[in-house]
């Protein structure tokens, strides 16, 4: 996540000049020279000053340290943070912060939003984007927060099944149980915050199919036909991947990236193709917390990294 990122910037300043300058021309056409040139220039300042509110606030964020017990529930809980390097946990921190303070937490139904409950939908936050600085999680900013499982109807009855759900529009709900559960065995693959925030990548298309809406669409049918052999592992019992993930497409994927980042060495051995997909998507090595440049991952015959070489053996 960018303090400032340039595509944003760019309708900024060119809504700025188009008001500016229409005003001032608009002055200059009634005789009003000056004051068309006045008013013109306010309004092109007001409008540059809105645009830069998020950067400013993001800056004056990013001077500010993580507390402490943060930064240990971090370390005990996200194993990415722990593979990073200084410079790598000081983005990661960044990161948090910004969610922190951009995204906003409600409880419902008495649920009281504690610090633990904040930082564990930040941590994921920052986790999917650490190796895409310059990406924005599409979606709401907002999160809701549940005391027990809940149904379509977001009531607590004997059917209720839904430990989470997006929403393309709407806010992110959770039930304080299921964050709970998913930090607290981080190596599991089963981390309902990940999952939820992987869906918001979907939604940003059609409708959730599977492929996220950051990937380029040339690359689309070869996701797509990935997707299709990888669940049909799945139905097979031959996969790593839990039995929800052959449901549906888009439900693949959130439960793809689940594993990819909680269980990143078991997916690198028995799913090469799929590991690297992922790695490409998210430009990041969860085994070693490697920022990934442009192209392929290259893995050898058992999923490690080719790229690093391994010592001789006599």
């Amino acid at each position: 996540m960018r303090i400032v990122r340039p595509l944003s910037l760019v309708p900024t300043v060119l809504l700025a000049v188009l008001l500016g300058g229409g005003t001032w021309i608009v002055g200059a056409e009634l005789g009003a020279f000056g004051v068309g040139a006045g008013l013109g220039a306010v309004s092109a300042l007001v409008v540059l000053g809105m645009g830069a509110r998020r950067p400013f606030r993001r800056w004056r964020l990013a001077q500010r340290n993580l507390p402490a017990s943060h930064r240990r529930w971090l370390r005990v809980h996200v194993p990415l943070y722990r593979r990073l390097d200084a410079e790598g946990r000081a983005a990661f921190e960044r990161d948090v912060r910004f969610a922190r303070a951009e995204y906003s937490f409600e409880g419902v139904r008495g649920v009281t939003v504690t610090e633990t409950l904040r930082l564990s939908v930040a941590a994921g936050i920052a986790m999917l984007l650490h190796g895409r600085p310059e990406w924005e999680l599409p979606g709401s900013r907002s999160v809701l927060f549940y005391p027990e499982r809940f149904d379509d109807t977001y009531h607590d009855t004997r059917t209720a099944s839904y430990d989470g759900m997006a929403h393309p529009q709407g806010p992110i709900l959770l039930t304080v149980s299921s964050v709970e559960a998913a930090w607290a065995r981080p190596d599991a693959g089963s981390n309902v915050v990940l999952h939820e925030l992987a869906h918001l990548f979907d939604f940003d298309n059609e409708g959730p199919d599977g492929v996220p809406s950051l990937v380029d669409p040339g690359s689309a049918p070869d996701w797509q036909a990935l997707v299709r052999a990888e669940m049909r592992r799945v139905r097979a019992g031959r996969s790593l991947l839990r039995p929800y993930a052959a449901e549906a497409p888009s439900e693949f994927f959130a439960v793809a990236v689940e594993h990819f980042f909680e269980q990143p060495d078991a997916m690198a051995r028995r799913h090469r193709d799929l590991f690297r997909a992922l790695a490409a998507f998210f430009r990041l090595d969860p085994r070693t917390g490697t920022v990934l440049g442009e192209g392929p991952v290259a893995l050898d015959e058992r999923g490690e990294d080719a790229s690093v070489p391994r010592p001789a053996v006599d």
